[in-house]
């Protein structure tokens, strides 16, 4: 088994995808306002947010390809993403 982390994180999709979402000013602010309306007092708050990052990603920043190849390695690329890694990283923020 290879260690696949990359820059400090899981792997190279968990790293790609944090790195647009913190660095996109615009999307930026939209993950922002997804964080501050998960109640940090639930029993899990970074488990709901990862959904939510999740759901945000898949739904509003991600183009619509139809079937074809890039929306299938698109779909896999995205499969491999920690999003409680990524939720955890905006929580400490």
């Amino acid at each position: 088994m290879s260690d696949e982390r990359y820059n400090g994180w899981e792997n190279y999709e968990t790293w790609n995808v944090n790195l647009w979402l913190s660095n996109d000013e615009g999307i930026y602010f939209q993950v922002q306002a997804v964080v501050e309306a998960v109640d940090k007092d639930t029993d899990q708050p970074q488990a709901i947010l990862a959904d939510r990052i999740q759901e945000f990603v898949e739904n509003c920043v991600l183009p619509d390809l139809g079937a074809s190849m890039a929306s299938d390695l698109l779909t896999h690329a995205l499969g491999r993403v920690n999003w409680d890694e990524i939720a955890r990283a905006f929580l400490e923020k």
